[in-house]
Formats: C-alpha cells, structure tokens, sequence
C-alpha cells in the first residue's frame, strides 16, 4: 500500500494518490493533471478510480481532463447530479484497489453530496479516512455553500454536518489517520490548523467544533463569525457539476505571445490586462490599466475573488511564466485568456510605449506626512479582524476582498492623498493597481505594510475591541 499527499500551498489543498497491487485511486485531483499521470507512470501503475469528495468551491478539479486520459470512472457520493457521466455510490458502497478498499462514508453538511472515503487496509482494518470538506485538521468545512435551488439554510447544513460527523467519523478508531482536503489559509473553514493531516483521536480532542456538546451549540459555534465565501466559489462548483474546456485548449489560446503593437492595439475596456510579476516589480512600471495579482502570493484565489469571469484576460508575466500563470488561472476557472505580451513588460518598456508606475514610501514618511497634510488618507485593505487587531489612527478599512465593486471606492477621490498598506505589501499593490485603473492616481504604496508601521517609534496603535470580542 503506497499513499502520497500531493498538496498545493498557494489553493492549501490536498489531492491523494494511493496505490495498491498495481492499481492506483487518485482523490480530488487539481485541474492540471500531469503531475498524477507521471506518478502512476512512474509506478507502473493503472489508475483505476478517480474519487471526487464534492462540487468543490474553491477550484476546478482534474476529474474530467483525468477520466477522459485514463478512462477511469469518476466517481462521486449520494445525492450527486452532473451533467457528465459517473458513477453515484451509495452509502457504504465499497471499491478494491489491488488489495485495499475504499468505503464511502455519506456525510452531508458542508454539501450534501459531500462525502469521506474510508481505506481498509489489506488485512481490513480501517487505516486512514479522506475528509474532504467535511473534517479539516482544527475545524470543519464551512456550511453555507448550498447550491442554488436548494432550499437549506447554513443552521440546516450545519447540523446535517454535525449528525455525518458524529454517525460517520466519531465510531472510527482514535488511530485512524485524518487527510482533508484543504490546510491552514484555504476559506473553505474558519480556522484551519497549519498541519495538512492528524488522527481522529486528536480531532476529538482539539478540534473546537466537535468539542461542542450539543447539536445546537455546534451550530451556533461553526456558523458564528463565518465571513462570507469568494465571490468564484459558486462558479467553481458550477463547473465542477456542469463540466468545462480540455486545459489543453485553454493553454493553445493563452500561449499565443503578441507583439507590443499587437498587444497594445487588443487592449480595449472588455479586456483584464493582468500583470502576474512580483509586487516589488510592478511597482516600478506597468502596462497602465493593469492589474498586478502576483505569482509569488495566493496567487489563484485573489485572481478568482477580484477578477471578472466574463471578460478576456491578456497577460504580462515575467518571461517563462507564461504557462504557470495560466494553468493556475484555469484551476480556479478562468478560461477566456486570450494570449500574453511576448517579452513581457520589458518588450514594453524598450518599445517606448507609456508606462504607469506606483508610488512607494517608508512607514516613516507616512507618519511625517500625516503631520502636515489634512487630505491624508490610510487606506488599510487588510481583513477587518487583522485591522480590528491594530491599526493607525484614522485609517480608512477597505478589506481588498471588497474591492471588486466600483462603488466601494466611492468615497475616495483622487483630491485625496492615499498611503495604501496591508501587512507586508502584496495586497496593497494589487489594491492599488484596482484604484489607478478606476482612475485614482494620487496614491502611495507603504514599503512593508503594517509590519513595518507597527514597529515604529511612538506609533500610536488602535483596536477595535467590539470587533475583537
């Protein structure tokens, strides 16, 4: 028996392979799939199952791309409709893998076709469950993300999670070994632990939801305080239940390089020009209009909360970045990326075409500044709980999950004066990128965010504390 996670930091997710006689199951498996081709390849072996937890939310999942390659059956849990062929398994239903089995445990909640695969080792004895969404390490799946049509509030999916979880995963053994799905940072849950597996036996002890007594106070505990999800999660699932294009053919388009003039002449208001280099890069000089979200952040999951699912997406990455970037666009399911500027910004830059640029200061200046200019504004994109923990006096709270709407910059003007900062600097320059191109240019990037702020001299620093409570 051979079992490997293969976990995605910048999406916190986990897919499985796992291994049995030759035979090989790959769980919940990333829309760009070579890299379980080249495992079972490398094993010799024949993937035999490709086993999906539930509609995922927050990518598009490899299950279709894999069953067309492999001609392995997808298979799904109870309650499972789809637009493409699987097979929906009952509760119970049980599938070999050379000399291991796969159970499924149905454990509505987080969805309702949501559900745990149990493996029984060759001598039968239950070894390791796969979660999915249902059981992360330190919390459980987040219980709002009914699909459309069904007439469920989170308080009825919360206590379905609650009866899965209790019925389904609390009779199995404490040395049973947990694998979720998703690890610390993902928005699936409230509260991921870092580790990216456990034991049952330590989830009843430390997760906090199944430290709840009752029914009704693990509803109140795992609905109380949950932010609300993505704006992609609905269109993810949608795909993941609907079906979607080969990634292949999403990355014939994309690869397609264009010249500068080319590039320049597609630019249009219907067009996301998106500049995936490091902040620190961008910040010296951009293609105006861009949006910069970077490679080296959560990369995907900011591209899929800001950016519009309908509208074309051109590229300018740095050279050989091409593939990486659309590949990671596709797994949240972007798939109308029209090509890329060929050289990247630099071919920009040497043709003589105009460049945009943003404006950086020290944390120290902005405290001298504040001193002297009355249209100072601190614009802190940071979550609200990050600002509630400490924050400049005065400071204007825009978390840049919210600033997708034009309209939440209405109360800024380009008469302000803005010093923008998050924590470290990556939020910041995408939030400013969003308001030079809402046309908003009298702003300043703050080098190393509120880290930086906070370990000033004198800084005066405010909580908030009804927000902390």
């Amino acid at each position: 028996m051979f079992i490997e996670q293969l976990y995605t930091g910048c999406l916190s997710e986990a897919a499985y392979y796992i291994e049995s006689e030759g035979e090989a199951a790959i769980i919940d498996p990333l829309r760009d799939i070579d890299e379980y081709l080249h495992l079972a390849n490398e094993r010799k072996t024949k993937i035999k199952y490709i086993f999906e937890t539930h509609f995922h939310a927050d990518f598009v999942s490899g299950h279709i791309d894999l069953g067309n390659v492999t001609g392995a059956p997808i298979v799904y849990g109870p309650k499972t409709e789809t637009k493409f062929p699987v097979h929906v398994a009952k509760d119970g239903e049980k599938f070999s893998i050379g000399k291991i089995t796969i159970e499924v445990l149905h454990t509505p909640g987080h969805t309702l076709e949501s559900s745990c695969y149990l493996l029984k080792d060759e001598n039968g004895k239950d070894h390791c469950v796969f979660t999915g969404d249902t059981l992360f390490v330190g919390d459980v799946g987040r219980p709002d993300l009914a699909q459309k049509g069904a007439d469920l509030t989170m308080q009825d999916l919360a206590g379905m999670m609650y009866d899965s979880i209790h019925n389904k995963l609390f009779p199995l053994a404490d040395d049973v070994i947990v694998y979720p799905a998703h690890g610390a940072g993902s928005a699936c849950g409230k509260s991921l632990g870092k580790e990216t597996f456990s034991t049952i036996g330590e989830q009843k002890k430390h997760n906090y939801a199944l430290e709840a007594k009752t029914k009704e106070e693990f509803i109140k505990v795992v609905t109380d305080g949950i932010a609300a999800p993505p704006q992609y999660f609905p269109i993810n699932a949608q795909i993941n239940k609907e079906g979607y294009e080969s990634l292949d053919e999403v990355l014939e388009q994309g690869m397609k390089g264009f010249s500068v003039k080319d590039f320049k002449n597609l630019i249009n208001d219907d067009i996301i020009v998106l500049d995936t280099r490091a902040e620190t890069e961008f910040v010296k000089g951009f293609v105006p209009g861009s949006i910069n979200i970077g490679l080296n952040g959560r990369f995907a999951e900011w591209a899929g909360s800001l950016l519009s699912f309908d509208k074309s997406i051109l590229l300018v990455t740095d050279p050989g970045k091409e593939k990486e970037t659309i590949i990671r666009l596709a797994r949240v399911g972007f798939e109308k990326i029209d090509g890329h500027l060929a050289g990247g910004f630099e071919a920009w830059r040497k043709a003589g075409e105009k460049a945009d640029m943003i404006v950086e200061v020290e944390a120290d200046e902005l405290l001298i500044d504040q001193q002297f200019d009355e249209n100072l504004i601190v614009l802190d994109v940071r979550k609200e709980n990050e600002f509630a923990e400490g924050h400049l006096p005065g400071a204007m709270n825009l978390p840049l999950s919210e600033m997708i709407d034009p309209g939440t910059m209405a109360n800024i003007e380009d008469g302000h004066n803005l010093y923008v900062h998050c924590a470290g600097g990556y939020r910041s320059v995408i939030a400013c990128s969003l308001l030079k191109k809402q046309g908003i240019h009298n702003l300043r990037n703050i080098v190393g965010g509120w880290n930086a702020i906070k370990e000033l001299e004198k800084v005066e620093i405010v909580k908030e504390k009804s927000v902390l409570n």
